[in-house]
């Protein structure tokens, strides 16, 4: 599966849990900031800083993803892979 896709399939999971994933643009905030979790308004947001290369993306987003329950939906078997690869890693 090529990157681009991975990464689509990714937000995809994510979207079936509840998680709006969004890429913003982190060197306009003025302050040191990390992709991660947020609850916004009762709506959960995983942001994803947009400068960062897209295999630190799919990194991020796999590792948050494996940290959640994720048995009851169906996952692509590449990336329920990589979501278990990615399992334990540490964000940014």
């Amino acid at each position: 599966m090529k990157p681009e896709e991975l990464l689509i399939e990714l937000k995809n999971v994510a979207e079936r849990l509840g998680i709006f994933v969004e890429e913003h643009n982190f060197r306009e905030a003025g302050v040191r900031v990390k992709s991660g979790m947020c609850t916004l308004r009762g709506r959960n947001l995983f942001i994803l800083d947009k400068h960062k290369a897209l295999p630190k993306k799919i990194e991020i987003l796999a590792s948050m993803l494996g940290r959640m329950a994720l048995d009851d939906i169906y996952i692509v078997p590449a990336v329920r892979e990589r979501i278990a690869k990615s399992a334990g890693e540490v964000d940014e």
